[in-house]
């Protein structure tokens, strides 16, 4: 039986056993400072005028409804072609 290869092993596990360290970290200063630049300020307004927007125009919908009711309605057919057109013409494969 090798003993020298057992205290070799035995060595290296020594030596990458971890051990306590006391003192380390930093202390945050009475100089540290938390600033938000400008532009993510700019960011959280649109950000929460957006959020309190609603999401449907209920005017705009009111005003369709009553003209389809109404029969005064028209959609151009070159109209709904030309979206057609600029939404294939964005998307990705």
């Amino acid at each position: 039986m090798r003993i020298d290869a057992y205290n070799a092993v035995s060595q290296v596990y020594q030596a990458n056993a971890t051990s306590n360290v006391k003192g380390v970290g930093k202390v945050a200063s009475a100089n540290d400072k938390f600033e938000i630049s400008d532009v993510a300020k700019t960011y959280a307004t649109a950000k929460s005028a957006v959020a309190s927007a609603p999401d449907v125009r209920e005017d705009k919908i009111a005003d369709i409804k009553a003209r389809i009711a109404a029969g005064t309605y028209q959609v151009s057919a070159s109209d709904v072609a030309d979206k057609i057109i600029n939404t294939v013409s964005t998307l990705t494969f």
